[in-house]
């Protein structure tokens, strides 16, 4: 499906003080420059219009969110619900995850955050998925020792492909896993829904969830 560009989004996103431009200046220095605090440092990676990452940053001022988004036109959505708040802990990055190493550096992030990505279904398209190794490898240079990776999904074919995908990979496992988020009492305690969550499971669609680390 064809993105639908909205005129004046660039400039939107540019102007708010909640976006992060020429965030590769401020690689290692997040902390310091942009939150000015110490707090672990958690992102989402193709975060939507930012319901999930909105919501985490209200309920937890200790931590430091950072939400990346591609497209001025989806981030823009995300703005638009946030910018008359003063959530100060919440930054957004318009940015290609493919170059995530020119903006973090190594052991930057404390946790990362896949919700409902794009499963890129064609095979010779599998490198560009968030949970493929190519990324895995990219994860592993910006997450903290103890860092982990958080990824849900209702495509059982992109949830198939990521646990193999980690499963075979040197580094990383699996720690925890179902496959039905919203009846698993222990995985769901605490869980905060995108909008593409609410709406798939309004449909009855189960909601994988997988937890990895190294």
């Amino acid at each position: 499906m064809r993105l639908r560009n909205i005129p004046g989004a660039d400039e939107v996103v540019t102007n708010s003080p909640y976006c992060i431009n020429n965030p590769a200046q401020f690689k290692g220095l997040y902390k310091k420059e942009i939150f000015k605090n110490d707090n672990p440092i958690h992102i989402e990676i193709g975060m939507g219009k930012g319901q999930f990452i909105t919501t985490l940053a209200k309920e937890n001022p200790d931590i430091n969110y950072i939400g990346i988004e591609r497209y001025t036109s989806v981030l823009l959505r995300a703005i638009q619900k946030v910018e008359e708040e003063d959530i100060p802990n919440l930054r957004f990055i318009c940015f290609d995850a493919n170059e995530i190493l020119d903006i973090f550096s190594c052991y930057e992030v404390d946790r990362i955050y896949l919700n409902f990505s794009d499963p890129w279904p064609k095979d010779r398209h599998s490198k560009r998925r968030l949970t493929s190794s190519n990324f895995l490898n990219r994860y592993n240079t910006i997450l903290a020792k103890d860092g982990r990776i958080e990824f849900k999904t209702d495509n059982r074919g992109l949830f198939d492909f990521s646990v193999e995908e980690i499963e075979n990979h040197p580094l990383w496992k699996i720690t925890e896993i179902t496959y039905d988020l919203h009846n698993d009492a222990t995985m769901n305690q605490g869980n905060v829904m995108t909008e593409y969550e609410e709406k798939f499971s309004s449909q009855g669609n189960p909601i994988f969830k997988l937890v990895a680390s190294r």
